[in-house]
């Protein structure tokens, strides 16, 4: 396949196109700057600008750009920046599509499980309606925006989960992991949907190549933990102790809505469709995953 990815140079995109390239397939990658190899191409979403002759030449396209949510806090301009680079990208995307004559046949689009909110006790696959909060504001409004493909282009949008990788949520964690600093946060009771970065390009992979699976699609590892488990566990990958416990307060008096959202929601968040369409985890809990990063690292 020949598929054109927006995001390519960031964590995600960079272990897809990898996985994407080992298995034969040729990836084109959509950059906001000036080319500088046959393989790149220019894009400006911000100002909805393509070249959608593109789409003629991509068998898929996948769209993993999004300004990120850990930069903290998350003032008034931050998420009207956190919606508006989900929406302009995805638009310019589908737009583009929509003027290719022919246009791709899959669209995978970022997601993420903030559609779900705080759902303690709750066992949340694809069919679970919809939380309450930002975050799951913000997914539904980027997931519509997807669906404004083309109807020959089969669309999945990829609720995602924390992503086990160097960057994104581990890039503050591993460092305070080497300094002995983590323990419980809120108790740690909660349930953090977590898959590892091996597994979530893996599953991308799969969804362009699935004909069966469209719509929303969990990407969250198959073995639900919680994050005194996810937390315990990066801590013992990389052989420091673990127990200093960091209050609900605390996070709720510095982080407001964002540490609620991000730290202290529960989503016990299964990857229903992947399982059923026979996608198969190569690290199956969340010790598998720690270990793979600090082996990485």
């Amino acid at each position: 396949m020949r598929v054109l990815i927006g995001g390519a140079s960031g964590m995600i995109g960079t272990e897809l196109t990898a996985q994407l390239e080992t298995a034969g397939h040729e990836v084109l990658k959509l950059v906001r700057r000036q080319p500088a190899a046959p393989d790149e191409h220019h894009w400006a979403p911000t100002a909805r600008m393509i070249d959608f002759t593109l789409m003629d030449r991509a068998d898929a396209v996948v769209n993993l750009s999004g300004a990120t949510l850990s930069r903290l806090p998350w003032t008034s301009s931050y998420r009207r920046q956190l919606l508006a680079s989900r929406l302009d990208a995805t638009h310019t995307l589908t737009d583009a599509m929509r003027m290719a004559a022919h246009p791709p046949s899959v669209f995978v689009s970022g997601s993420a499980v903030g559609f779900y909110g705080d759902r303690p006790g709750q066992k949340l696959t694809e069919s679970s309606i919809k939380g309450v909060g930002f975050l799951s504001d913000l997914v539904e409004s980027w997931e519509t925006a997807a669906h404004l493909a083309p109807e020959k282009t089969r669309v999945a949008t990829v609720r995602s989960g924390v992503v086990v990788g160097r960057g994104g949520a581990m890039k503050p964690l591993l460092p305070m992991a080497r300094l002995g600093l983590l323990g419980p946060i809120a108790g740690g009771g909660q349930h953090w949907p977590w898959i590892s970065l091996r597994d979530e390009a893996a599953a991308i992979v799969h969804l362009l190549t699935s004909s069966r699976l469209s719509g929303p699609v969990n990407l969250a590892g198959p073995t639900p933990a919680t994050a005194d488990v996810v937390l315990r566990a990066l801590a013992k990958a990389v052989h420091r102790p673990y127990g200093i416990p960091l209050p609900e307060k605390v996070i709720e008096l510095a982080l407001r809505d964002a540490g609620h959202e991000l730290l202290l929601s529960s989503q016990k968040v299964v990857p229903q469709k992947l399982l059923d369409d026979g996608f198969v985890f190569t690290d199956r809990t969340v010790q598998d995953a720690m270990e793979r990063l600090v082996a990485s690292a």
